[in-house]
């Protein structure tokens, strides 16, 4: 319901200047204003000369951060960021998180959720980020998931928040193909929202009865206005409008092809998919011929499931940078926590097999506990151009007399020319 924006922006401004405040961030911008400062992220911490405020603040070109005391001078500072027109504040204290939204008619869309983050001194300087969202959430009282669910979530989060650019503001539409439980839908709304980005999520899942469980705990969390569930195939489950993001977690085998063509349909602007089994190339491989000289790749049963694995995500990466995306394939989670570890992260760039990956794959697997996560777990399918990428495609496709289902999928899907 909305409120008094005079009202809540007094209410954050208590919690921002309260010493219970673990973090707060502001981004986005009101409908017709334009702040002078794409984001700002507040949090306490301890410096030799005592406890201060830091204020770390973006205009989009360079990130500029000081540390302000507490009284007079912390006071300014947070009141000269409240009168910036920002479209989101998302603040959490120890006891609780408030999420602000300015609505297009300039009133507030406010909302409350108790919490029971541990009290803790501010942050020294040497302090290293365990999790992204703090295990201490309400949010994980609610979704529930053991520990290592909540690992590869926290780790899809890490690699999600090195794709998207730091300066992201304004409305982002989301969708979570294959939801399931939608561990990944909650965690991936708390994480966006609290960078400051007004969400609009919707996990689609083909279980009626996982529809109505996740709509059910969308409203006991007070999101139902801004997640919502849909029943029905990846293929086939309407969304409209389309989305900017299309997150894919451990959809099994082809449903992660469907969840590929699907985004590249929706001209999603980011595609982060995590595949699951790799049923479909594994079988077309025991019924062709090997070509030579690679006979010894496919002899053995266990070693020619394990090609048909890394054939299948390089022939999916390579579509995608077919069909105008910059795609590479990242480990984005140790495989002591799962052996499906491995992410196609994609961002469109409009061009016919764009001129080399995106040079940030290692970023991704870099704090995610994954002490193999450097050059040698990232293959990046670079190129200098849309011909010879495709050429190269192709012929591996026809070398091995495969037919991927993510070609198929895409079979009446034009590809981009050269340059556009």
């Amino acid at each position: 319901m909305p409120e008094s924006l005079d009202a809540a922006l007094t209410e954050v401004r208590a919690l921002l200047l309260d010493p219970a405040l673990t973090r707060a961030v502001a981004a986005g911008r009101r409908r017709g204003q334009r702040p002078s400062l794409v984001r700002a992220e507040l949090r306490p911490v301890a410096l030799k000369t005592g406890p201060r405020l830091q204020i770390s603040t973006s205009d989009g070109v360079r990130p500029y951060t000081r540390n302000v005391s507490p009284g007079a001078e912390a006071d300014a500072a947070v009141d000269a960021l409240l009168a910036e027109p920002f479209g989101n504040w998302h603040v959490e204290t120890t006891g609780a998180t408030l999420q602000l939204r300015v609505t297009k008619s300039g009133e507030a869309q406010v909302h409350r959720a108790a919490a029971s983050r541990p009290v803790t001194g501010p942050e020294g300087h040497d302090r290293v980020k365990e999790y992204l969202l703090d295990p201490g959430d309400p949010i994980f009282t609610a979704i529930g998931g053991n520990a290592a669910k909540r690992r590869q979530v926290d780790a899809f989060l890490r690699a999600l928040a090195a794709t998207l650019p730091d300066d992201l503001t304004g409305r982002l539409r989301v969708v979570d193909l294959g939801c399931g439980n939608a561990y990944l839908t909650f965690a991936a709304y708390r994480y966006l929202t609290g960078r400051g980005l007004d969400v609009e999520l919707v996990g689609v899942d083909v279980r009626e009865d996982q529809r109505q469980r996740n709509t059910e705990l969308a409203t006991r969390l007070g999101w139902a206005d801004r997640v919502s569930f849909v029943a029905g195939t990846i293929a086939d489950a309407v969304v409209e409008p389309a989305p900017d993001l299309v997150l894919a977690l451990h959809a099994c085998d082809t449903a992660t092809d469907e969840a590929l063509a699907r985004a590249v349909r929706w001209d999603a602007r980011w595609i982060l998919a995590a595949p699951c089994c790799h049923h479909d190339l594994a079988a077309q491989l025991r019924t062709r011929p090997t070509p030579a000289p690679y006979e010894l790749l496919t002899r053995q049963g266990i070693l020619r499931e394990r090609f048909a694995d890394v054939l299948t995500d390089a022939l999916r990466a390579g579509l995608l940078r077919a069909h105008g995306y910059r795609a590479e394939v990242v480990e984005f989670v140790d495989s002591r926590h799962t052996p499906r570890n491995l992410l196609i992260r994609a961002r469109r760039t409009g061009a016919g097999a764009a001129a080399g990956a995106d040079s940030t794959g290692a970023g991704v697997a870099a704090g995610v506990n994954s002490p193999g996560a450097g050059a040698d777990s990232t293959a990046s399918d670079g190129g200098t151009g849309g011909e010879p990428q495709r050429a190269e495609y192709q012929q591996l496709v026809d070398q091995w007399q495969v037919t991927p289902r993510l070609s198929t999928l895409l079979d009446d899907r034009p590809m981009p020319p050269d340059g556009v």
